[in-house]
């Protein structure tokens, strides 16, 4: 799927797409469902439904759920449709088959969100590092999807995932070779040395990026552990790392 950047609709294949997940027969929302919390939401919006009662005259839950959320505008989809991804009655199954789909819709239409500002890392270093990384651009894609996901609140662990696998690309790329993350410290070491780095610095750097593997590898990459209350010390490290190592 093709999104133009800064679209202010989602675009009509993905909004039937996830309707039809939403609304399967077997696990999804069931018709009475579906009308009272889209009417919920006309109500709220001002909007005009074409199925506002149940049974409603459409050939399926599917196709009305579909229609009802047709009528409304691109940002009031995007927050109908995270919040019915989240909604109780679904099974843990159905949740993973659905975590997925949110995460397609975070990264690609997470820009039609209200949550227009971060939870609380600094602007300054967001913008500081997109910078530095604007010359690496595989890697400043994978950090705006990580600031986007944190932004928004959903998936941590791919906030963490992402980010690691930023770096690791970056360090490759910057050190020329294609070592995993947790094997680049010798490299490193010898790197920030020869462009003129303190004993004082390249110690403290090699020290701090060995715990960060280590931690990724404990509590991210292998156990899905995620602490909520790190993930926002874990990104602006990462940042800091990012932004120190692209200026080289």
């Amino acid at each position: 799927m093709v999104v133009a950047i800064g679209s202010s609709e989602i675009s009509q294949t993905f909004l039937s797409y996830l309707t039809d997940e939403l609304a399967d027969t077997n696990t999804g929302l069931s018709g009475s469902q579906i009308v009272r919390i889209t009417l919920g939401y006309a109500q709220q919006y001002g909007v005009e439904l074409p199925h506002p009662r149940y049974p409603f005259d459409a050939p399926n839950k599917r196709t009305a759920l579909f229609e009802n959320l047709s009528q409304f505008s691109g940002p009031q989809q995007y927050r109908i449709l995270t919040e019915l991804i989240d909604h109780p009655s679904f099974s843990d199954e159905k949740r993973q088959q659905l975590a997925q789909l949110k995460l397609r819709l975070v990264s690609d239409y997470g820009h039609l969100s209200d949550a227009t500002e971060p939870q609380s890392i600094s602007d300054e270093v967001a913008e500081s590092t997109r910078h530095w990384l604007g010359a690496f651009p595989d890697c400043l894609a994978l950090y705006n999807q990580a600031l986007q996901k944190y932004q928004h609140k959903t998936f941590q662990r791919n906030v963490l995932d992402d980010v690691r696998l930023c770096l690791e690309k970056l360090l490759q790329q910057v050190l020329e070779n294609q070592k995993s993350l947790e094997k680049q410290l010798p490299t490193l070491g010898q790197f920030l040395k020869s462009k003129g780095g303190s004993k004082e610095l390249v110690n403290m750097f090699n020290t701090l990026l060995d715990y960060y593997a280590k931690y990724q590898n404990s509590y991210v990459k292998h156990d899905d552990a995620v602490i909520e209350q790190e993930v926002e010390f874990v990104l602006e490290i990462s940042s800091w790392f990012m932004k120190h190592l692209a200026r080289y």
